[in-house]
């Protein structure tokens, strides 16, 4: 109950009241408009929009209570000017009450309008019972609006937040058939959980985005859900595991929720959220030039890997241009257990220390694959700890099915002072320069029942679980300051509130080249400062599609063996560099090297990403301007360069073929380049002096 406790509690907007009067007029911030009814209803109006972008008349917000049905009757307005952690801006407050029986609930709507973020509304309702007996609250649901489609298929595009274990990809085309979502933000499998708690939908002409802005992770959902032929529901939706008893005059407070309006795709829209996001304290991180460094990673070998396979492989490695090494998931005894097998470390410490000396000789940066918070049954750690565990409501362990592990509590006090250990033996005994978290455990966890942590408030673990990765990235910074940690929720939406935590995030187990693609866009637009890894080529389509990692301006990575496979590894999951392989990969990391897109700006607004074809990116860097085209369902003839300045001539050349493709002198509309996309296209423009 400690969640609900808190949204009870702490969730007011920390507003400073200058001035107050009694107001009838709209809500008002930017090209965002909402009128509120007589019976408290709201209608939402985009001034960007060509036609509607929802359904008027919503309730928007409201109590879940069994047998009441809550109708409201406004009973006042007013206005006011506010000043606090969001900025300077007017505050809305909207009354009015409900009767149901002998049931009477009094609801706040509080709509903030801040000038630092036109067009956004950040918002909070409060309920209070002014009834003569408790009222049993199942939840309560806010930001409740019916999006409308365009006349087109498909009518809506989406980024939705959610983890599961479909692994499925972020950015969705919602049709004109039934589509439901729930995105809930906790566990949704036994491994996978957490992600964006925010929901952006978009037409051609314009979109909505809305979410929470709390400054720890919670247990809601962000459901989407259509008919055939209908509009899409879109709410922010809290349910609680048991009713909840709302007192006589007591009150529930929502979260803090938001809702936009936009044009485009969503990713100036979530770039102004990960605004929102800062002012509450979760604020993304800038890399150091080191993680953008191209990474090579022994997983190649798998888990029997040997020592002298690794090493051998060094001197390609450094001939190529990679400027990182990766020891990957295998040195351990088990999870849970993080000293040195003697099947492949026989001489222990001293044979790592070894291997990571010549990573070093070979001029590279070694990091270290590592699991954390996961133990597997029967581990010597467990034995010591045994309190260490998350625990169910039944008491029992809750379980990783990839690790086949059971799940360590981010609370307990023994995991915390091991987990930071282990982050100074590897990075100081062992001489590492860099982590690798990898695990789709790691981004969310299920509430702690454990009398050990937190008993009265099982949510805590999971609200304080990005505490746990500060753990790990303060205590590393601290004995080694330009280490990189590589954070790596495999196949999760990456918890936006473990993000600050990190200096280099990863497309993460990507299962299409849209997957590394999209992914990066949303983690470009959320982390703009960032480090992103494109993961290792082999995991893209065709086992080698450089274009998508260059074209987008991910740092580029591998997990080739060289000269030889492991006998162990089979079929498809061979990476054997062969000298045609290795010709192609040359021509790659000398244009990555060159061109450095990872460190470019990505330049919003000149194309959709889900209603414009071919897929386009455009990146600024150096005065230049980066065109890459993906033509992944049928080719095209020709392409659109748009945002170059008029008037001024541009060399173009595709700069993955080294061809020249001429110059133009813009002239106030798009280029039109009669050039085939039949896979991808890269284009530089460079401005001719």
């Amino acid at each position: 109950m400690g969640n609900i406790k808190k949204s009870i509690l702490y969730g007011a907007l920390s507003t400073v009241i200058i001035s107050a009067c009694s107001y009838s007029g709209p809500v008002k911030s930017g090209d965002l408009l909402i009128e509120v009814g007589d019976d408290m209803h709201v209608t939402l109006v985009s001034g960007v929009a060509d036609e509607p972008i929802v359904e008027a008349g919503s309730a928007f917000s409201d109590l879940i209570i069994d047998g009441a049905d809550l109708q409201y009757v406004k009973t006042g307005s007013r206005k006011s000017s506010v000043n606090d952690k969001f900025g300077k801006g007017t505050l809305y407050t909207i009354e009015g009450e409900a009767v149901s029986g002998d049931i009477r609930i009094l609801k706040e709507m509080q709509f903030a309008a801040y000038d630092a973020f036109p067009s956004f509304l950040v918002s909070k309702v409060t309920y209070t019972n002014l009834s003569d007996r408790p009222v049993p609250v199942k939840g309560w649901i806010s930001e409740d609006f019916d999006v409308l489609p365009g006349d087109y298929e498909p009518g809506l595009w989406s980024f939705q937040g959610q983890s599961t274990a479909e692994r499925a990809d972020w950015l969705i085309p919602i049709g004109d058939g039934d589509f439901y979502q729930k995105n809930f933000m906790g566990m949704n499998n036994t491994d996978y959980g957490g992600g964006v708690p925010v929901l952006v939908l978009w037409r051609k002409d314009s979109g909505i985005i809305t979410g929470h802005i709390e400054p720890t992770p919670e247990l809601v959902s962000l459901p989407v859900s259509k008919e055939k032929g209908g509009a899409a529901s879109i709410s922010v939706l809290k349910e609680f595991d048991t009713p909840v008893s709302l007192e006589p005059s007591g009150k529930m407070e929502t979260y803090t929720t938001f809702t936009g309006v936009f044009t485009g795709d969503c990713f100036s829209p979530v770039r102004t959220y990960a605004g929102l996001l800062a002012k509450v304290g979760v604020v993304m991180p800038e890399s150091e030039p080191r993680a953008f460094e191209p990474a090579w990673c022994a997983w190649g070998y798998a888990r029997k890997f040997t020592i002298d396979e690794i090493v051998g492989t060094l001197p390609k490695v450094k001939e190529l241009g990679f400027k990182w090494a990766t020891l990957d998931d295998g040195y351990q005894i088990a999870e849970g257990d993080w000293d040195l097998t003697k099947e492949r470390f026989p001489r222990g410490d001293e044979d790592m220390k070894y291997m990571v000396d010549k990573f070093h000789e070979y001029g590279l940066k070694a990091e270290l694959w590592w699991a954390p918070l996961a133990a597997d049954p029967g581990t010597e750690f467990l034995k010591k700890y045994p309190d260490a565990l998350i625990l169910d409501p039944d008491g029992e362990p809750e379980y990783i099915t990839w690790w086949d592990s059971w799940y360590l509590s981010p609370l307990d006090t023994n995991v915390r002072r091991e987990t930071a250990n282990l982050v100074k033996k590897f990075l100081v005994d062992y001489g590492f320069d860099g982590l690798k978290l990898d695990g789709q455990h790691m981004n969310a966890c299920a509430p702690d029942y454990n009398p050990a942590h937190s008993p009265d408030d099982p949510e805590k673990a999971s609200r304080e679980l990005p505490g746990f990765f500060k753990l790990i990235f303060d205590t590393a910074r601290s004995v080694k300051p330009d280490a990189v940690i590589q954070y790596c929720p495999c196949g999760d939406c990456f918890s936006v509130y473990n993000l600050p935590y990190t200096n280099k995030t990863v497309s993460s187990d990507p299962e299409s080249s849209w997957q590394i693609r999209h992914k990066g866009y949303i983690l470009r637009a959320i982390a703009p400062k960032t480090a992103y890894y494109g993961d290792h080529i082999e995991l893209s389509d065709g086992r080698d599609d450089w274009p998508t990692q260059l074209g987008i301006g991910s740092v580029i990575g591998t997990k080739f063996t060289w000269p030889e496979d492991n006998p162990y590894v089979k079929g498809p999951e061979k990476c054997l560099l062969t000298p045609e392989k290795e010709e192609v990969m040359k021509n790659a990391i000398k244009i990555y090297n060159e061109k450095m897109l990872s460190l470019g700006e990505y330049v919003p607004g000149l194309y959709d990403i889900g209603f414009d074809y071919p897929e386009t990116h455009a990146i600024a860097k150096d005065g230049n301007m980066y065109y890459a085209f993906y033509a992944k369902e049928a080719p095209v003839s020709k392409v659109e360069l748009r945002g170059l300045e008029p008037g001024k001539s541009y060399k173009l050349t595709d700069y993955y073929n080294h061809i020249d493709l001429g110059t133009v002198t813009p002239d106030g509309t798009a280029v039109t380049l009669d050039v085939p996309v039949e896979k991808a296209l890269l284009v530089e423009a460079v401005p001719v002096e």
